[in-house]
């Protein structure tokens, strides 16, 4: 097992925002959080409804109310009246508002102490215990989110089973990942590569 060499975090100048920022975190946070509701609440209209189609009951000489179809959305299991549809939440947010989320989110936590930067991360094996005893050592047994470089399934797997902690990489890493965990934990090479996205105005940090 390697990665118990900290060291410490030395971010471009390009990465830091001052005290910019704010508005757009709020905004990407609450656009990943509405992206993630399901929308699947749904209702039958009255053309959804089984049934016949003809009057319950004559119009006039029963001494009842007017019936025009029994899918009313008045009688008991009839339809809903302006019930929810099948829909989307998505919010789309501008890339550099999302790049200037991520650059916030990671000033801040880098601010505050809870970012842990080591050279790599590799396990000889698939083993939670492995990866719990790496956590411990770092002082993270609390719960981490680990950024790698590239896909490591090794790494992946031994921590899919440990509270608090998950495994992204550099690529996906966005801004409600940055203020979700308790700590960060990059490798070198995944704090180069997100850094790389949060430089140019062609990159797609999300």
């Amino acid at each position: 097992m390697s990665g118990a060499e900290v060291g410490k975090v030395n971010l471009e100048e390009s990465t830091w925002v001052g005290t910019q920022g704010e508005e757009a975190l709020r905004q990407t946070i609450l656009a990943h959080q509405a992206s993630r509701r399901a929308g699947s609440a749904s209702t039958l209209s009255k053309g959804e409804v089984s049934g016949t189609g003809s009057k319950p009951w004559k119009q006039k000489g029963t001494g009842r109310a007017r019936a025009g179809y029994r899918q009313s959305p008045v009688w008991r299991g009839g339809s809903v009246a302006f019930g929810p549809r099948p829909r989307s939440y998505a919010v789309k947010v501008n890339k550099n508002v999302k790049r200037l989320a991520c650059r916030r989110a990671l000033a801040d936590r880098v601010s505050a102490g809870d970012v842990t930067i080591i050279d790599e991360l590799k396990v000889p094996e698939i083993k939670t215990k492995t990866m719990v005893a790496l956590l411990k050592s770092l002082k993270l047994d609390r719960g981490a989110l680990i950024v790698l470089g590239t896909v490591d399934f090794d790494v992946a797997l031994s921590a899919r089973n440990i509270p608090g902690v998950d495994v992204v990489t550099a690529e996906s890493l966005n801004a409600y990942h940055l203020v979700r965990y308790r700590a960060i934990v990059f490798t070198r090479e995944a704090l180069m590569a997100f850094e790389s996205r949060l430089k140019g105005p062609g990159s797609a940090a999300s």
